[in-house]
């Protein structure tokens, strides 16, 4: 495989979701010779990108990012060009046009409800047929969102593939290191709704099993009201904030059980990291959860069901620990999978041109 010249985008350096996978993505492709430019809108402290990585800040102004964009298409031909949610689609696709660029375009879609998120963020759904005037491939990180892509937003069937997102494993414990472990449920997610982190505190509000903890690693706009949350209901000392961490085998690495109760998930990188790590995994039964999770490696509860989720916790917690079929389910969706198909992709469409 030649080596390639490839650009990504998207709105920030790193922190969570798309962006982390951007950035684990350009690290991994220039981990292995290709040239990567990961261009963004702001740039995050401790992103975790490569110094082999050419980093490019675009600014936060939507229409000067869009002319910065054009003006590097008209300078430097790229063998591939790609974007990640659904507001960087947007620009880079106004930034190809203003250009007059025949570089292959590749636009990624990361959420289901992203065009609730603003005006670009709408246009990159509700104009996805005109999009698909000048982008090559569109990918959806499951096969849950690749289905939303084709039959709501009407997205080319035969342009529109599925890449899990690339996730890096974490060390697994053994079965005896975990049992050794007070019965710490972990969860690691952003503050915010969609992540049922309320649901969460509401269903360790209902255990049963003696001396349980929880351990929440992540922050947000909810965590003062998910304090608030813990302390009415008596269960405050019980209760650990660790506010954001620099990776999540800071909670699994303490927990016995990990939970992810999403009202909404595209893709479950963290049900992948707690499998990855050796624990058995409750999660609520929405899209990307249920791509991923299913006996012998967990239980899926019902969305926002706090006494299943509960009760499924504490039989979790009873449980003797076996890692094995988890982690091997893990490796699945191992960033150096991800990162591969991501390179077929890119090799595939500059060969084409």
């Amino acid at each position: 495989m030649r080596k390639l010249d490839i650009l990504l985008y998207s709105r920030a350096s790193g922190g969570g979701g798309a962006e982390r996978v951007w950035a684990i993505l350009a690290n991994g492709l220039a981990a292995r010779g290709h040239r990567v430019t990961f261009a963004f809108d702001e740039k995050m402290a401790g992103n975790g990108v490569d110094p082999a990585v050419d980093m490019l800040d675009v600014g936060a102004g939507h229409a000067g990012a869009v002319m910065k964009l054009a003006r590097l298409l008209r300078s430097r031909r790229f063998d591939v060009i790609a974007a990640a949610v659904s507001v960087s689609c947007v620009k880079l696709t106004l930034a190809k046009a203003m250009a007059f660029s025949r570089i292959p375009l590749v636009l990624s879609y990361h959420g289901f409800e992203e065009y609730k998120t603003g005006r670009l963020s709408a246009a990159g759904f509700y104009g996805l047929p005109l999009l698909a005037l000048f982008a090559r491939r569109f990918v959806g990180v499951s096969d849950g969102v690749v289905r939303a892509l084709v039959d709501r937003w009407h997205a080319p069937t035969a342009r529109t593939v599925r890449i899990y997102n690339p996730v890096p494993l974490i060390a697994a414990a053994t079965a005896n290191e975990i049992l050794a472990r007070p019965p710490i449920v972990g969860a690691v997610g952003r503050l915010s709704r969609e992540k049922g982190m309320d649901v969460l505190i509401d269903a360790f509000a209902r255990l049963k099993t003696p001396d349980a903890r929880l351990v929440i690693g992540g922050d947000g706009p909810e965590r003062q009201r998910l304090v608030q949350q813990a302390a009415d209901l008596g269960i405050r000392d019980r209760v650990r904030f660790l506010g954001r961490v620099s990776s999540a085998a800071e909670v699994y690495g303490l927990a016995r059980v990990a939970a992810v109760p999403s009202r909404t998930e595209a893709f479950g990188m963290t049900t992948v990291e707690a499998l990855s790590a050796g624990l058995r995994v409750v999660a609520s039964d929405c899209e990307g959860s249920r791509e991923i999770l299913a006996e012998p490696y967990g239980e899926l509860i019902p969305v926002e069901d706090a006494t299943a989720l509960a009760a499924a916790l504490d039989r979790a917690l009873a449980m003797q620990p076996d890692p094995g079929p988890g982690v091997a389910r893990a490796q699945e969706f191992s960033a150096e999978a991800g990162i591969d198909q991501w390179e077929r992709l890119f090799a595939g469409l500059a060969t084409a041109g």
